[in-house]
Order: structure tokens, then C-alpha cells, then sequence
């Protein structure tokens, strides 16, 4: 029974990934923990970047990470909040908590209003949401037991509200899923060839020495969108690809003692995370591709499995346009075979929804009933992507309270005078490696 090569080669381009990842995430081990490790909690400080800088969440937060006996907490929120984050620091009775501040809301220049104060080997960006295991710290610094190695991230799970209303739980099973199919994606890329599309900063690892380059903080603060704007947002995504383009290891940590929980919108407003996010990908994305380059030949499964599907991966349209190239392949064919191969694929389409969310779906069996919902939300997903992509330099969150009263300043049309200077570091740096 002849069939049109068409056909053929789009399911192999689809679905290779899909195959090639799920054997890639079942061989993938974590980085173990030396007997004799050279770098413990002591060696670790661990930045917030806050924007309340006080709080029962961010309470929580700080309790949970304390846990681990990290060498120090250091609490960054804005100036008008610092009062009351010392407040709470101090309420907390423990020498170990200090708290700085910025004039505005600004997570990059945050994060670099700390660097300055760390006196330890390793530093850790945590959001002021997270829950972590006591586990957590000698797990992420274990890969770092590598020299060459730059970066740890470690997988996250949703903390589910307690006694949720359903509507709660809807949105929810969203974010979990979510969460689920970035931890399989980055376990994957990381077994096939090193990479990770993003090192989460909801809690990162790095090298001090990496943060504290003169060239780095400019960079990181400087960092132009367009040849127009400075951008002040997406924080992690430069810091990952700063680590790949000057040559340093990222790891990824999947490990049930280094999984950290977080939360999420569970309400409509999980759309407006989702259309950040899609923003972010695709400015990311886009640079890593065809600015930069670096990951083509460094991490080229990756790139194909990860990056490329931020301009490929359209469910519903792909999925309508899959059943009807097979379908009009097989007109030859008898109407029983046609039937039969048509159910087949429409089978493997269904399974290839859920198969690398299974992990999910076995510890919360109740929620395969949410399956539906999940596929017609992957379908509704293209149309985020499509409006990201036609509204790239929106920076708002629009999901949390206050974070977009200074919006303005995570993009800014940088001057003439700006650029010059930013070449003119650039320069340095090329001559002085």
C-alpha cells in the first residue's frame, strides 16, 4: 500500500522528539553526592529577590531554606519595603538573614545589589515562593563538584492549595502539568547532550566568581532587545546563556531529595503567567538561535527538541493537518485498512498527550479525568504563543498584585551614547579571553 512521503516526514519530524526524550528522561541519573564533598551549606548563600519583602509566604519561604544551613540569607526588596523586611528579618532571631534593598522593582538589579555582600563560593537565586526539602543543598552542589561547571537547576513541583474549590483545582492541574512537562523536557536535554532550555530561577545555583565578573554584571544589566531596548525582565534565560556561550556546564538535578515546590496562579490570571512566559521563551529563544548561535553546535538536540518548537509546535493546527495528510495518503487503501490505520494514529496522538506527564497522573490518579481539559488547553495554547509572539515587548506580569507598577523599567529604549559604551565593554571582553 503506497503512501506519500509527506506524510512520513512530518510524523518523524513531530514525533522523533517525543520518542527519543522518553528514552532520554528514563536513562537520565542525577550527579551523586561525594563521600568527601569539597563545597557543603557553608559554601552557599542563598539571594531572594522579594518585591513585598515581608509576608506569611515569603515567611514560609525563608523557613523552609534556613532548614538547609546555608552560610547566609540575603533578602532584596525595594526601598520602600525595606523597613518592613527588617522587621521581619529581625523577628525571625537568627543572625544569618540580612536584607538590602533597590530603588524600584527590578529583579536583575536586585539580584545584582547582592552579589557585592556574598562571601561564599556558591550562590543561590531563590523566588520568594519556594519550599525546599533540607535535602535540597548538597544535591545542587554536587554537580559542582566539576570545575567546569557553572550552573545547577533543580526540578519543582506545584504546592497544591489545601482543601481546593474545583475551579482551584482547574487551574491547578494547569500549573502542575506545566511544571511536569518542564521538568521532563530539561531531564531529557540534559541526558542527550548537556543542555537545559532554562535555568529555572525559582532556585538556581551558580558559581560566585561567574556573577561577581565585572563583564557579566554589565552584560547583565545592559542587555539589549532589538538594538532598541534594554531589558530589565527575563533574568534566568540570560544567565543560562551567558553560561553556554563562555563555555560552562549547566546541570540539571532530578532528584526526588532536590525537587522544590512552588506555586502558581489557580485562577484565570495562570493565563497572563502563561503569556509571560510565552514572551519570554520567544525573545530567548529567538536571541539564542539567531544572535547568538552558541547552542547549535553545543547543544544541537536541544535546540531541535526545545528551542525550534517555540516557532513550530502549534497543537491544534499541527494535529488537523497530521490527521488530514494521512488521511488523504491512504485513499488507495481498502476502507477497512483506512478506518484501521486512521484510529491507530488517532490512539498514538492521544497517548503522545499525556506520556511524558505520566509521572503526574500517578501520584494524583483522580486528576486523569482532567486529561481532556489538558489537551484542549494545548490546542488553546497556540493562540498564547501567536499573541506573545505579536506583543514581544510587553513586559507586564499582570498576575501579581503591585509587581507592574514600575513595568517601565524592565524595558527602555537605551541612547546612542548607551550602545557605544556597551561596545566598548563587549571589546574588553573579547580582548582580555
Amino acid at each position: 500500500m503506497p503512501r506519500d512521503a509527506s506524510a512520513d516526514d512530518y510524523s518523524a519530524y513531530r514525533y522523533l522528539r517525543l520518542v527519543v526524550n522518553i528514552f532520554a528522561f528514563c536513562r537520565l541519573r542525577p550527579v551523586s553526592i561525594p563521600e568527601y564533598p569539597s563545597l557543603t551549606p557553608k559554601d552557599v548563600t542563598v539571594v531572594i529577590p522579594s518585591l513585598e519583602g515581608n509576608g506569611p509566604e515569603l515567611w514560609d519561604t525563608i523557613r523552609s531554606i534556613l532548614g538547609t544551613e546555608p552560610f547566609e540569607i540575603i533578602l532584596v526588596t525595594i526601598d520602600a519595603h525595606l523597613d518592613r523586611a527588617r522587621l521581619m528579618v529581625k523577628s525571625m532571631c537568627t543572625p544569618k538573614i540580612r536584607a538590602l534593598s533597590v530603588p524600584h522593582p527590578n529583579k536583575r538589579f536586585q539580584m545584582v545589589r547582592a552579589i557585592p555582600d556574598i562571601r561564599t563560593d556558591v550562590t543561590v537565586f531563590a523566588d520568594d515562593d519556594v519550599t525546599w526539602p533540607r535535602t535540597l543543598l548538597p544535591w545542587m552542589l554536587a554537580p559542582l563538584e566539576d570545575g567546569d561547571c557553572g550552573g545547577v537547576g533543580t526540578n519543582q513541583r506545584l504546592r497544591r492549595a489545601e482543601a481546593p474549590t474545583f475551579r482551584q483545582r482547574f487551574w491547578d492541574f494547569l500549573g502542575a502539568l506545566y511544571l511536569e512537562r518542564r521538568n521532563f523536557d530539561c531531564a531529557a536535554c540534559m541526558r542527550m547532550d548537556g543542555g537545559v532550555p532554562c535555568l529555572s530561577g525559582r532556585t538556581v545555583a551558580y558559581r560566585t566568581k561567574i556573577l561577581r565578573d565585572d563583564a557579566f554584571r554589565y552584560a547583565f544589566t545592559h542587555e539589549e532587545w532589538l538594538g532598541q531596548y534594554q531589558l530589565n525582565c527575563d533574568d534566568d534565560n540570560f544567565i543560562t546563556r551567558w553560561l553556554v556561550s563562555h563555555g560552562k556546564k549547566i546541570m540539571f538535578q532530578y532528584h526526588k531529595e532536590a525537587e522544590v515546590q512552588t506555586t502558581l496562579e489557580n485562577n484565570w490570571t495562570f493565563l497572563k503567567q502563561c503569556l509571560r512566559w510565552s514572551r519570554s521563551n520567544w525573545r530567548s529563544n529567538i536571541t539564542s538561535m539567531f544572535c547568538e548561535g552558541h547552542i547549535w553546535r553545543q547543544q544541537p538536540w536541544s535546540t531541535y527538541a526545545v528551542h525550534l518548537t517555540t516557532l513550530t509546535h502549534y497543537a491544534l493546527p499541527w494535529d488537523c493537518f497530521l490527521l488530514f495528510l494521512n488521511w488523504k495518503c491512504s485513499e488507495p487503501w481498502d476502507s477497512q485498512s483506512r478506518w484501521t490505520f486512521f484510529g491507530l494514529l488517532v490512539l498514538w496522538m492521544f497517548i503522545s498527550k499525556f506520556i511524558k506527564l505520566l509521572g503526574h497522573y500517578v501520584r494524583y490518579p483522580a486528576d486523569f479525568l482532567l486529561l481532556p481539559v489538558s489537551i484542549v488547553f494545548g490546542w488553546f495554547h497556540g493562540l498564547i504563543k501567536v499573541y506573545a509572539m505579536c506583543t514581544l515587548n510587553v513586559t507586564a506580569w499582570g498576575s501579581r498584585e503591585g509587581a507592574d507598577t514600575d513595568d517601565a523599567y524592565r524595558m527602555v529604549r537605551v541612547t546612542q551614547t548607551e550602545r557605544e559604551l556597551a561596545a566598548e565593554i563587549r571589546a574588553g571582553e573579547l580582548f582580555t579571553q
